[in-house]
């Protein structure tokens, strides 16, 4: 049995392991998806994480990994299909008919891309990851849906290989930070398309446009490629019924960590908070470990 099991592999998950290890803790990681780093991996940079200006998504999930198993983390490679209580210690049962048990959990699993939700949305050609998929729309028309710092960030990824990309918003104003919106009015092929809220992706197996009202008015955009960013929604599945959840399904929880179920623990941005970054995910692997240890100590 560890003392605990960490689900999830993002920056939140691999702080944790860094600091669990540093406290002498016997643990193991989690992780979906072989040799993850979470969201952070398909974002092309990262210009607020303080000491590495600049550096690339991925690099900085690796720099994470690296001094993880630098530390001896260990890293199961499993998808988790229920969490059981068993006296004061947890058993996590995965899809491959496995399991492990520990006397904590941290949760750190993390968001998936929320989707369009509108007729034809699951169409070939509408990608959720500009980095990943940019490369095949050179000189292209494309367009990103969204108003917040990620489509941003992949507008103006995309402008520098599609020919034009349209930034479709529902309100008349960005929510992003005012240097990016700085940046994209003045990149010149990037075009705004304020007030529109989407009805329909058009084609047949694959994208090529969306209808769209903007004030009141129906309109149609033909398109090589839609790129989506309209937020997420939190991997919490396995968690209902056993800690508290908001209406929105992010796990209750303040910076202590601490959920309303003793022994789990919530990190990054499963949790409810304000403000959901890197560095905040890092700081919450840092407390979820701090507050786990203590439990622990009061459980033994």
């Amino acid at each position: 049995m560890y003392d605990i099991l960490i689900i999830g592999s993002g920056p939140a998950g691999l702080s944790a392991a860094i600091y669990g290890k540093r406290a002498l803790m016997s643990l193991a990681v989690i992780e979906k998806d072989f040799m993850g780093t979470g969201q952070i991996a398909v974002t092309e940079r990262v210009e607020n994480y303080p000491g590495l200006y600049g550096i690339n998504g991925y690099d900085l999930g690796e720099k994470f990994r690296n001094h993880a198993e630098t530390l001896g983390a260990e890293f199961l490679n499993a998808e988790v299909k229920e969490i059981r209580k068993d006296g004061n210690s947890w058993t996590v049962n995965f899809t491959d008919g496995n399991s492990a048990s520990a006397k904590a959990i941290i949760y750190a699993a993390g968001a998936s891309y929320r989707h369009l939700g509108v007729p034809g949305d699951g169409k070939q050609r509408i990608s959720y990851c500009a980095v990943c998929d940019g490369f095949f729309y050179k000189d292209k028309t494309v367009a990103v849906v969204g108003g917040g710092d990620t489509a941003l960030g992949d507008a103006l990824y995309l402008s520098k290989l599609a020919k034009t990309v349209y930034l479709i918003h529902r309100r008349d104003e960005f929510r992003a930070n005012k240097s990016l919106q700085k940046q994209v009015s003045e990149t010149e092929n990037i075009i705004p398309v304020m007030n529109a809220v989407l009805s329909e992706v058009t084609g047949e197996a694959n994208a090529d446009g969306i209808i769209y009202v903007q004030n009141g008015e129906t309109k149609k955009l033909s398109l090589d490629g839609i790129f989506v960013a309209i937020g997420s929604v939190p991997n919490t599945e396995p968690l209902k019924g056993i800690c508290k959840l908001d209406n929105t399904g992010y796990i209750c929880a303040d910076e202590d960590c601490v959920t309303s179920e003793p022994g789990i623990f919530a990190a990054g941005d499963v949790r409810t908070t304000p403000l959901r970054q890197v560095i905040t995910a890092a700081a919450d692997g840092a407390n979820a470990v701090n507050s786990a240890e203590k439990y622990i100590s009061q459980i033994s």
